[in-house]
């Protein structure tokens, strides 16, 4: 669906970013913007900006911003159609239906047709689980204990050992070659077609509105992959989709428990622990993680008690930590995973695991002490070392002093020589800085050239944020700064946007930012351009008499590279005319 710019921009200007935000993230107001916990990343002290004048939000610690269709993109995992279509649902606005682009309407009717085909193969499978060739997976999964109620609740079903059923099945109703090529269920070729899966007991994987979108397979027998999950399609993406959420999502439970496989969840969700979902044949991710967010604050890792479910909560443990999640990691032994240990001791038994779930910090020691041998003093040494090493990703004093204490009665070590070791690492040179003071001449200059683009750069930010924080400001500028001013090719564009915007009386920042949506490296630039941090602690004069510097230095840069470029000498005395009356510039 195509929807034209003024269109887009009446959606965004009738949703209100602090309202909207405000559903999301809790806010307080300081001087004219709101500020709160970015929901984009871990942090402990406000730094996520919601300005109401520009009607855009900014994090001054991970750089996320933009305005009210992106904030919704970004924590709800919409596409742009999606987010514009629930934020004019939010206030009642129809959109338009007669602008759709034949394009459009194609990829839109191609993934109804998408989600038809798999329900009806969802269908299929369930179907066929009941017929008598479908004994070998009904016997399995009763075989591990599940009911029919969790059988249809979850829509199992069994894939025939024929490698073409399912394909002629979807044939008869009238599909076409084209489209089932795309829907990841069947293999499409001039020699004869077949079906992705066979003798394969089958699990649907839904999406968070119980839209089919996939499917995972177990083999029955000692046929490999032992368990084969759909390729990514239009409809299916698994970095994006964890499975059981559909029904994870609406548990009454405060956290939720991350497992290895479908079996896990299922058989947890059998035994009363609704809040359970699992990732789907891939590892964590950053984006399963913000998922997550959307739904809990706190998680409880229920991965297998086996090395490979330790390396695989190693891994997830610092990605919920940078989406701000609270981690624990369950301990199962001396069962393999949840579906094991509640068939041996119980649901209850495994509440009372989950009440005693291992701070996942400590955790991670738990695993790291497993390298040494503390018989060898100088292993051991070495392992106090590698504790203190950690113990310094805690930026905050008190936090950090909180698990000082926890390792230290932990693992019986003394609390104020383990102290004093985590305050000498700190106070070392890293080999990062060791390096940097032999670094070669070249490498210096290098630097010095970057790091005064990036200055250049700075001035430029700060000067666009304040002139659309103040626009009495251009009358200041007028005859000194033009758009010509900004060289990098991306900030002059926003800068001619920004004064073209001011001279007709609607300068819009966040509807500016509308129009870098479908370049997300633009679109992050220019979302910083307009929140440069600007120190408002400083009185009117120093506020004027920084004012003056940034125009100064913007306009200083601009007039050293026309002076480079100037193509006779009687421009470049116009140029240095001009940069010498720059230096008396007082505004």
């Amino acid at each position: 669906m195509f929807y034209p710019e003024e269109i887009v921009e009446e959606v965004r200007s009738r949703n209100n970013i602090v309202d909207v935000i405000s559903g999301y993230v809790k806010m307080q107001k300081r001087g004219s913007n709101y500020f709160g916990l970015c929901p984009f990343h871990n942090e402990k002290s406000p730094s996520f900006s919601v300005s109401p004048d520009k009607q855009m939000y900014y994090c001054f610690g991970c750089g996320a911003g933009g305005n009210v269709i992106t904030f919704v993109m970004e924590y709800e995992n919409y596409s742009f159609k999606e987010a514009l279509e629930s934020l004019a649902d939010r206030v009642g606005m129809e959109l338009p239906k007669e602008e759709e682009s034949k394009e459009a309407r194609a990829h839109a009717e191609l993934r109804v047709t998408l989600l038809k085909i798999n329900k009806l193969a969802a269908n299929y499978f369930y179907f066929q689980l009941k017929q008598p060739q479908g004994k070998q997976g009904y016997d399995y999964l009763t075989g591990r204990k599940l009911s029919d109620e969790t059988i249809r609740r979850f829509g199992l079903g069994f894939a025939n050992k024929t490698s073409n059923d399912l394909y002629l099945y979807l044939k008869s109703k009238n599909y076409s070659d084209q489209v089932l090529a795309q829907t990841g269920l069947v293999t499409v070729e001039e020699r004869g077609s077949h079906d992705k899966f066979w003798n394969r007991v089958m699990f649907p994987i839904m999406d968070v509105n119980n839209r089919v979108i996939g499917f995972g397979g177990r083999v029955m027998g000692d046929g490999t992959p032992k368990y084969l999950n759909s390729p990514e399609t239009r409809l299916f993406d698994k970095s994006r989709n964890l499975y059981g959420l559909n029904y994870a999502r609406t548990s009454r439970e405060k956290y939720m428990l991350v497992c290895e496989g479908y079996m896990d969840v299922i058989a947890l969700h059998q035994a009363g622990f609704t809040n359970a979902v699992a990732s789907l044949g891939t590892a964590f991710t950053s984006q399963h993680g913000m998922i997550l967010k959307r739904y809990t604050d706190q998680v409880i890792l229920t991965y297998d008690s086996d090395g490979a479910g330790v390396k695989a909560a190693l891994r997830a443990i610092p990605i919920l930590k940078d989406v701000g999640i609270s981690c624990k990691v369950l301990n199962m032994k001396p069962y393999k995973d949840p579906d094991e240990f509640i068939k041996n001791l119980g649901a209850e038994a495994f509440r009372e695991r989950i009440e005693k779930a291992r701070n996942s910090f400590l955790f991670e020691i738990d695993v790291l002490k497993q390298e040494f041998n503390f018989e060898d003093p100088e292993q051991k040494t070495g392992f106090y070392n590698r504790v203190a090493e950690k113990l310094l990703s805690f930026s905050d004093a008190l936090e950090r002093d909180n698990y000082i204490q926890a390792v230290s009665k932990e693992y019986l070590i003394n609390y104020q020589d383990l102290k004093q070791l985590v305050n000498r690492l700190s106070l070392r040179i890293s080999p990062v800085a060791e390096a940097a003071m032999e670094r070669r001449p070249e490498t210096v200059l290098r630097e010095k050239k970057k790091e005064k683009e990036d200055g250049v750069k700075r001035s430029q930010r700060l000067l666009l944020t304040w002139l659309i924080e103040n626009p009495l400001l251009f009358d200041k500028i007028e005859g000194i700064i033009t758009p010509e001013d900004f060289r990098d090719q991306l900030y002059h564009q926003v800068a001619q946007m920004v004064f073209d915007g001011h001279k007709t009386g609607d300068l819009n920042p966040a509807g500016i930012l509308n129009r870098f949506i479908n370049d997300e490296v633009q679109y992050k630039e220019v979302a910083g351009l307009f929140n440069a941090s600007l120190r408002e602690e400083l009185n009117p004069e120093e506020q004027r008499k920084a004012f003056s510097e940034i125009v100064k230095k913007v306009k200083k840069n601009s007039l050293d590279e026309a002076s480079r470029r100037a193509a006779d000498i009687g421009q470049l005395q116009k140029i240095i005319q001009a940069q010498n009356e720059l230096k008396n510039l007082n505004l």
